[in-house]
């Protein structure tokens, strides 16, 4: 007779979601304990969020989620993956590091298609202080309310230095440092954004996770930017 535990194992693997971040030093609090939203403010009507297997799970239907508590200059730690992408994909126009369109040979804006899925962290409660969860080329951590600043120096600074999002499916790591309008983004141990201002956001205000696209009500097909999203290990150290 053949040994299951190679069967074990995998099985095993299969159903860990949920693993632990420990944070060092002082003054950290959890904003979620693995098994409900208490502390949260669900939307009113209808809405898929919810908790399975110790991670906050959205499906897309509803509206964003935020704490019932308002902060003001804070470290996050904040981990999240999209479960998968649905759709017919998204088309987007390919930029620079500082958010200039790349022409092609024809000298016009290269665009690509690809699976997508998005969703967003308004880290002062609304949605001009959003930082960007998604499947873009640029990857995660753009500030989406300043990407097309008058500034110069803003609109450079509104778009991730580096893609460093893990595949879909995959858990993704946010440290990310707010002081006044200053933000500073580490996404899997790689610094994506470093000092970049965030002009005109609020003062302070509950940490948000947005709902994004979901299904057409008429022929039931998904939008291709919908946040099929998971949050786990969220961590806050006021300063």
């Amino acid at each position: 007779m053949k040994s299951i535990y190679p069967l074990l194992v995998v099985f095993a693997l299969l159903h860990v979601t949920h693993a632990e971040w420990k944070p060092s030093g002082e003054g950290w609090v959890s904003l979620f304990n693995g098994k409900d939203l208490s502390g949260w403010k669900t939307p009113s009507g209808k809405h898929t969020w919810q908790v399975i297997d110790g991670v906050i799970d959205y499906e897309a239907m509803g509206g964003n989620l935020a704490t019932g508590k308002s902060y003001q200059d804070w470290e996050l730690h904040i981990e999240w993956r999209f479960k998968r992408t649905e759709g017919t994909g998204y088309t987007a126009t390919l930029v620079d590091g500082d958010g200039t369109p790349i022409p092609g040979p024809d000298g016009k804006p290269q665009k690509k298609t690809f699976p997508n899925a998005d969703s967003g962290i308004f880290v002062r409660g609304n949605g001009q202080s959003q930082v960007n969860l998604w499947c873009w080329p640029c990857g995660s951590g753009q500030m989406w309310a300043f990407k097309g600043h008058k500034d110069p120096d803003v609109k450079k600074g509104a778009w991730p230095d580096k893609n460093a999002d893990k595949p879909v499916g995959e858990w993704n790591a946010f440290d990310i440092t707010l002081k006044g309008d200053t933000i500073n983004i580490v996404n899997n141990g790689v610094t994506v954004a470093r000092e970049t201002r965030m002009p005109g956001i609020p003062a302070e205000g509950p940490i948000v996770l947005q709902h994004h696209g979901g299904k057409n009500a008429k022929t039931g097909e998904w939008s291709s930017a919908s946040a099929l999203i998971q949050f786990r290990n969220i961590w806050i150290r006021e300063l």
